[in-house]
């Protein structure tokens, strides 16, 4: 990947995401809508442009295990078993989480989070110093764009940047999803 495009990219997406925006980016998996999981209306904005309820709540990404342990209370050990021997991206819902959005936690009290290892996504957390809102670049109950040229033009237009980087392949396929408790509890939600 060219750096300074990437470089670039970032730099533009960054400014964006810092003034309240949504982006549409990237990630380790599929293409995503995204913003500052600090801010509420930012927030807000991306379950209008989906049109979904925000009782359901979105994802989020952070760039290391110390961004992540400061937006949950108290991450499980097995939580760190499971993200060091995954073999794809891998979101886990956790109980009690802080620092962010409160439209973006669960009636239950938990956030799904996920530790991302693409370049892109990496870099733009580290410079915002924040977690990042991830969600599939579609309308509800519309399927995930498998890639780029399958993202609808109602979302295409309703974000404040489209991320630039053509040749940045995304996996067709989302995360893994695992809900770890505080009691102990692990449930596979999605493979």
């Amino acid at each position: 990947m060219d750096q300074d495009l990437l470089n670039e990219e970032i730099t533009k997406a960054l400014t964006i995401v810092k003034n309240g925006g949504i982006i549409l980016y990237p990630t380790d998996t599929v293409w995503g809508i995204g913003c500052d999981a600090t801010n509420y209306d930012a927030v807000k904005r991306v379950y209008k442009l989906k049109k979904r309820k925000d009782s359901k709540a979105l994802i989020c990404l952070v760039n290391n295990y110390s961004m992540l342990e400061r937006h949950v209370d108290n991450v499980p050990n097995m939580a760190y078993t499971i993200l060091d021997i995954a073999v794809k991206p891998t979101t886990i819902i956790y109980d009690d989480p802080a620092g962010v959005a409160e439209n973006l936690i669960a009636d239950d009290n938990t956030l799904a989070i996920r530790v991302v290892k693409n370049k892109f996504c990496e870099k733009l957390i580290r410079y915002l110093k924040k977690p990042l809102v991830s969600t599939s670049a579609n309308i509800s109950s519309k399927p995930s764009p498998k890639s780029f040229k399958e993202i609808s033009d109602d979302i295409i237009k309703g974000v404040d940047y489209v991320v630039n980087l053509p040749n940045e392949k995304s996996q067709s396929r989302p995360s893994t999803i695992i809900k770890l408790s505080n009691s102990g509890m692990v449930k596979i939600i999605r493979e």
